[in-house]
């Protein structure tokens, strides 16, 4: 897998939200997509899996303009937004078979991807009526239903306890073994316990992209690093 990302831009009105952003992404690796709110962290993430319309510049996925080959590129892209888009009236299972018939895909991939995230015990209760954990397992199963090539994940932890936290980091360590992971957070340690890269972007532009050691540098943590860029 590869993923280009050349001279992108995007404005809302006079803001710009993201500057000429310049990256590659390769195969199996779990990137630490860093920065302050509203330094243009979700906006790059909907330009990838094209949910944004791009304003200048291009993205490639394994060579292939997304915006040419929407259709195709998406089918190797799996998204969980950071307000999970589920449907609270459908039952677990109900929804994960609707998602794999979006996918055109077996419905005994399913049985598998439950297990994988640890819905198991959940499979046959609605979804309004789960917990926030579970719920943001049931995104994590649509993301990865079909198999993508590159999983994109907005605060994938966000408003989890501190056992489901170490739940979901462990699918997600597990997924990045052989897929490629863009992971936005503002938790330091989930940085440092999955991710081998980090990219950090401050009002539009990238200003650190750097294996996580070089990153940290001669700061005493990664807190510590991401105040200084930062400020």
């Amino acid at each position: 897998m590869s993923l280009q990302i050349i001279n992108l831009s995007k404005k809302f009105g006079e803001q710009t939200a993201l500057n000429d952003i310049n990256l590659e992404i390769g195969n199996s690796e779990i990137i630490g997509l860093l920065g302050p709110n509203g330094a243009g962290k979700s906006t790059l993430m909907k330009s990838i899996v094209g949910a944004l319309k791009i304003d200048e510049g291009q993205i490639l996925f394994n060579g292939k303009d997304i915006v040419e080959n929407a259709i195709e590129v998406k089918k190797n892209m799996g998204f969980l937004p950071e307000n999970n888009p589920l449907y609270p009236e459908m039952y677990v299972r109900e929804y994960l078979s609707f998602v794999a018939d979006l996918h055109k895909i077996s419905k005994k991939r399913i049985d598998e991807v439950i297990e994988l995230v640890g819905i198991a015990p959940e499979k046959a209760k609605k979804i309004s009526q789960l917990s926030k954990g579970y719920k943001q397992r049931v995104g994590l199963a649509q993301a990865i239903l079909h198999s993508p090539a590159l999983l994109i994940l907005d605060e994938p932890t966000n408003g989890l306890d501190p056992n489901q936290i170490i739940e979901i980091r462990n699918v997600i360590k597990e997924i990045g073994k052989e897929k490629t992971v863009i992971l936005s957070t503002h938790i330091m340690q989930e940085v440092e316990a999955l991710c081998s890269r980090v990219i950090l972007i401050h009002q539009g532009n990238v200003i650190q992209d750097s294996p996580i050691s070089e990153f940290k540098g001669k700061y005493g943590s990664l807190e510590e690093a991401f105040t200084s860029y930062t400020n």
